[in-house]
C-alpha cells in the first residue's frame, strides 16, 4: 500500500493512500462503458430525430459531431464540475488532488486530460501503467506535468479478525476494561488502524485521529476519566477485547 502526505492549506499533513493501477483502471473502464452506453443511446435518439427533422445525412452528421465532443470532453468536463471525480471515480472512491495541497485547477485537470492521448491511447494504456506502477506517487504522465495524483477517499482495511487474534496475551492476563465487551470488531479494526497509522506516521492529523478514537472508546464504554496516554489506552482497550471475545 502506497501513501503521500500532502499539506493543506493550513499546513497540516494529512497522509492519503495512492490509488493504485487497479483502481484506476477499473474507474477508467467504468467510465468507458458508462460513455460507450451513453453514445449508443444518443446514437439512436439522434439518427431517428435529426432524420425525421431534417433528412438522413445532415442528421447523422450533427450526431457524430456532438458524439466526438462527448467522447474527449467527457473526462475533463465532469472532474472540473465534480471536484476531481469522473463517475467511474466515485464508485471506485477515488479523487484527483494536487500533491502541493492546493485546489486542482481547470488547467491542471486539462493538462491531465491532454496528456491522456500519450498515456492511455495512442500506447494503448502501456505509458499510463508503467508509470502508475513505477513511480513513487503513483503518476502517470499527466499528474506528473500538473503535479496532481490519485488517492483513495476510503482505504482499506488492511485488518481482519485473523490478525486481532494474533495480538499475544497470557493466560493470567486480567483485563482491565471489562466494558470493552460492548465494542464490536468494526470498532477494534479502525483502533488498529488508527494506531498502526500514528506508530508510521505520527503527524498532527493521526495525532488528532488517535484522540478523536481514543474519546471515543472511552464514551462507549463508559469510561469517566480519559487516561493520559491515549496510545496505550487504545492498545489496552485492544487486548481486552481480543481476551474478552476469545
Amino acid at each position: 500500500m502506497q501513501t503521500v502526505e500532502i499539506n493543506t492549506a493550513q499546513n497540516v499533513p494529512i497522509v492519503y493512500e495512492l490509488a493504485g493501477l487497479r483502481d484506476r483502471l477499473l474507474a477508467f473502464l467504468l467510465d468507458f462503458l458508462i460513455l460507450m452506453g451513453g453514445l449508443f443511446i444518443l446514437t439512436i435518439i439522434g439518427v431517428i430525430a435529426f432524420s425525421a427533422a431534417m433528412g438522413g445525412g445532415t442528421g447523422i452528421y450533427i450526431v457524430i459531431v456532438i458524439e466526438i465532443l462527448i467522447f474527449f470532453f467527457y473526462t475533463p468536463v465532469l472532474e472540473i464540475l465534480n471536484h476531481g471525480q469522473t463517475i467511474g471515480k466515485m464508485a471506485l472512491k477515488i479523487k484527483v488532488v494536487r500533491l502541493d495541497g492546493n485546489e486542482v485547477t481547470g488547467t491542471d485537470y486539462l493538462t491531465r486530460w491532454m496528456f491522456r492521448m500519450i498515456d492511455i491511447y495512442f500506447s494503448i494504456g502501456s505509458v499510463a501503467a508503467m508509470l502508475v506502477s513505477s513511480t513513487e506517487k503513483c503518476q502517470r504522465l499527466g499528474d506528473l506535468l500538473s503535479n496532481t495524483t490519485v488517492i483513495r477517499l476510503q482505504p482499506r482495511l488492511t485488518m481482519g479478525l485473523a490478525d486481532l487474534m494474533k495480538i499475544q496475551t497470557i493466560d493470567t492476563y486480567t483485563p482491565k476494561y471489562a466494558a470493552a465487551r460492548k465494542l464490536h470488531e468494526e470498532d477494534m479494526l479502525i483502533v488498529k488502524n488508527v494506531l498502526e497509522r500514528y506508530n508510521k506516521f505520527p503527524n498532527s492529523a493521526h495525532s488528532y485521529a488517535l484522540n478523536l478514537a481514543a474519546k471515543k472508546i472511552a464514551e462507549i464504554i463508559s469510561l469517566d476519566v480519559m487516561p493520559a496516554n491515549r496510545m496505550e489506552f487504545l492498545k489496552t482497550v485492544l487486548k481486552d477485547y481480543v481476551v474478552l471475545t476469545r
